[in-house]
Order: structure tokens, then sequence, then C-alpha cells
């Protein structure tokens, strides 16, 4: 790392503990758990997940999502039924791992995940009105001008400062001026302390105090697994959408490995668990952070503030943190969909408006479930077992065949039946710039169809193809033909790439 990466880095970690600490208090309490609950929960996967994650730049924490189902738990079976719903949750996320499952998220469509940012940026937005609410009330009028005044001016410094100089994240300074402003005139209202005291001790490992029966594994099981495919999903979808920002590529099933290490090592400790944070992890990119060193300097910050800077964390107003999420909400939601909406396939606009809607109304793993299955019907309907091709002899005197079309485990038999080495002219061109390759059975398929014109003597040109599949090729990879400007970027879904 370069000393301007370290120092973004470290920067940016330290706007991101901050940013944790109200969402792991807010999600704490919405478990019925004691704040430090959450707090100790972020530390660990934030720690955790940077540090061996699949995606440098990622956050975790506890989150939202996972709370609202752990709350059931905890009201009917008690905090320690949770603590062991967590661990197991972690072992869950760890077979998922260990078993390169991973590579089915890339089957995600991109219709999917427009719906699913755009729904998380409205659950982001709505979830900060419960800041200008005390006792389930609105605050009283001059407190609420207050609180949306010093939100606007942190809104307004994080998108203007910029403009004068980038030598410190923009959010971070933002935080310290509202925070300096209010201290200095003494301004009434809601701060951090108001919604729970931070200050605390080192976590302290607690195995769960359960039978350890199979009425226990009854009563966790199910909670569990929704547990796990929750934070699994929020992980590797936010993944997705960090490598399309950064034009590089992740690794998801590290990425469940680490998640479920940082679940077991949660709930071993008494906490209660969580995912990647699609919120602080835009926070975090935002800022310039590439690297494992800005989650690492967030986790250890944030324990820093429970074991010695309590008193002063507590200090910071609710409006600053409030306006740096609407800000990330802001820029997280992909307000180009919106225009989208009116080009693209009408399925495709109903999902992305149906993934977005059961995101806000429901959860994210319905939302996605439900989005997921609806493309595949489509996709199902429109291409299966379809894939088209023209020919033509380009000025070479070489045959070029251009293919049009999905190539996947449905369409992998017919288009070895597309072609004749045998009677074929000596060069032969296959031109993927309209066709796209899907899974492993197509990257076999191009790999037989090599060997076939291998063993008939013939050259094979092969063009405009992803280098994700340049990379899982091995007969055919020799006749690719490169062209970094022109050639497709896209994902394959294989276990070699994850």
């Amino acid at each position: 790392m370069t000393p301007s990466a370290i120092k973004t880095d470290f920067f940016s970690g330290i706007t991101v503990a901050l940013a944790l600490v109200p969402e792991a208090i807010a999600f704490a309490l919405v478990a019925h758990v004691s704040p430090l609950t959450g707090l100790y929960a972020a530390f660990f996967l934030c720690l955790i997940s940077a540090s061996f994650g699949g995606r440098p730049g990622m956050i975790s924490g506890a989150t939202g999502a996972l709370a609202v189902v752990m709350v059931s738990i905890v009201t009917q079976y008690g905090v320690e039924y949770l603590y062991a719903s967590v661990v197991l949750m972690g072992v869950l996320q760890l077979l998922f791992g260990v078993f390169k499952l991973g590579k089915f998220i890339r089957m995600v469509p991109h219709s999917v995940m427009l719906g699913f940012v755009n729904g998380l940026a409205l659950v982001m937005t709505v979830a900060q009105a419960g800041h200008f609410k005390s006792g389930g009330q609105w605050l009283p009028a001059p407190q609420l001008a207050v609180m949306a005044a010093l939100t606007v001016l942190t809104m307004a410094i994080i998108y203007l400062l910029p403009r004068l100089s980038r030598a410190l994240p923009a959010a971070l300074v933002a935080i310290l001026i509202v925070a300096g402003v209010v201290a200095g005139f003494g301004i009434d209202t809601k701060t951090v302390g108001d919604m729970g005291s931070i200050a605390g001790g080192l976590p302290q490992f607690h195995l769960p105090q359960v039978p350890l029966t199979l009425d226990t594994l009854y009563i966790i099981l199910p909670y569990s697994l929704v547990l796990a495919a929750i934070g699994l999903l929020e992980s590797l979808l936010t993944l997705n959408l960090i490598d399309d920002i950064t034009d590089s590529r992740g690794q998801p099933n590290r990425e469940a490995l680490a998640q479920g290490g940082g679940n077991v090592v949660a709930g071993l400790f008494a906490t209660m668990g969580g995912c990647v944070l699609i919120g602080q992890s835009m926070i975090n990119i935002n800022n310039g952070a590439r690297h494992r060193l800005s989650g690492i300097v967030a986790a250890l910050f944030l324990l820093g503030f429970i074991l010695f800077l309590a008193p002063w964390i507590e200090q910071i107003p609710l409006a600053a943190l409030v306006g740096l999420m609407l800000v990330v909400s802001q820029k997280t939601f992909a307000w180009g969909s919106l225009q989208a909406l009116r080009r693209i396939p009408r399925q495709d606009a109903i999902i992305v408006v149906g993934v977005t809607l059961i995101t806000v109304l429901t959860d994210l793993a319905v939302a996605v479930l439900c989005g997921v299955v609806f493309a595949a019907l489509v996709f199902a309907w429109q291409h299966a077992k379809t894939i088209r091709v023209t020919t033509r002899t380009d000025a070479q005197g070489w045959k070029v065949y251009e293919l049009e079309g999905s190539l996947f485990f449905a369409s992998a038999a017919n288009f070895s039946e597309l072609f004749a080495p045998k009677s074929d002219p000596e060069h032969v061109v296959i031109e993927f710039r309209r066709a796209r390759v899907v899974d492993h059975s197509a990257v076999e398929a191009i790999d037989a169809l090599a060997a076939r014109y291998q063993q008939a003597g013939k050259t094979l040109h092969l063009r405009h193809l992803s280098p994700d599949c340049l990379e899982l090729l091995d007969k055919a990879k020799g006749m690719v033909e490169v062209n970094r400007f022109e050639d497709p970027h896209y994902h394959i879904a294989d276990n070699r790439l994850g």
C-alpha cells in the first residue's frame, strides 16, 4: 500500500467506526438485547471479515435484516438461545463456503441487483426517520427543527467539501464540524448517548447456556437457517455491487467463510452476530478505501470507543450520523434505473420494481428469492436450449460463426451441433460479441469444440470473450484473441473463480 492509500483507509476506517455506533445500538434494541451486544458484534464481524473476507473494503456488523428475526428468538426462548443460534448460523455459513456455493450468487440477474440496491436504499432512508422520534412520537417542533437543520448541515458539508479539498473524508469532517457546532453553541439535541451507553470492557468468552440436546437443535435450527440465508444474501449481493463499482472481482466463497467464522466467534462471545452492511460499505468505498486496513481500523476504533472514548462518542449529535446515512442512501439508490425502466424489457422492469417494493415491505431474502424465481421463469421461457448462429466468409476467406444468445447448461448441447469442423476451411472464427457465456457447462462446451477443431487440423479463433471465460478455458485458451478495449466484462458462475 502507498502512503496515500494508508491515509485514505485509516481516516475512512474512523468514519465508518463512527457510523457503526448508532446502527449497532439501534439493531441491538430491535433484537431486545443490550447496546453492547450489538457493538461487540460489530467489532468481531468487522475485524474478521475485513481481515479474511473475499472483498477488501466491505464492512460487516450487526444488521437490521437479522435483528428482526432475532427478536422472536429472544422474546420466546431468551438471549442464550440467540447466542446458540448465532453460532449455528456461522457454522452453516462456513459449510456454504467450504462447499463453494458462492458461485450461485453470480446467477442473480442485474434487474434483481437493481431492485436489491434500490430497496435497501429506501429501507436505510426510512430507518433514519426513527431518530426524529421519541417514544414513537415525533419530537417537539423546536427539537425537530434543530435536528433537521443539523442533518442538512451535515449533508451540505459532505457534498460541498470535496470541491475544496479531499485531504480528509468529507463525512468525517462533517461529523466533527457538526459536533463542534453543537458543543460550541450548547445546542440541545439528541446524541448517541441518548440511544444507550456504549461504555464497557473487553468482550468475554461465553458458551451459550442452553441444553445440549436435540430439542435445542430443533428450536434454533430454523432460526439459524433463516439468519444464515439472509446474512449471506446481503453480504454476497453487496460484494457483487462493490465489484461493479470498483471494476474488480471479489471471492464469494472466501467471504462466506469469513462471515461464518465471524459469526461463530461472535456467538461464543455473547453477541448478536451480523453480516455485511451495505450503508457502511458504501461509506468506505465512496471515501476511496480499497484495502483491508480500512475495516480493521474501523473495528479497532469501535473497540476503542467502548473501552476509552465512550463519554466523547456519546456526545456526537445523532443528526450528524443521520445526515451521513441519508447521503449514503442517496448515493446507493440507482437513479439511472428510473429512466431505464422505460427502455428495458417489461419483465425486467417488473423485477426491478417488484424486488424494490418487496424489500421495503417484507425482507431482503423474500425479495431476492421472488426476483430470482421470476427472472428464471422468464429466462427459461425465452432462452432455454436456444442459441442462434449466422455464418459468413470474411475478406481473408475465413469462415465466421456469429453467435447470438446465452451459452449455458441448457444450450451447450445445441451449441456443439452448430459447427462442422471436418468441412470447415482451415481458419474458423467464432464471434461471441452478441453471445454470453454463463456457466461452467458453457466453458466445457467451448473447450470440447476447440478439441474437435484441433483433431481436424483446423485453426480456431475465439473473439470477444470475457476475461473470466479466458481464465477458465483449458484447450481453447490459446485460441482466444484478446482485445481489452472491445472484450465484454461479465462474471461466470464457477468454483474456480470463487
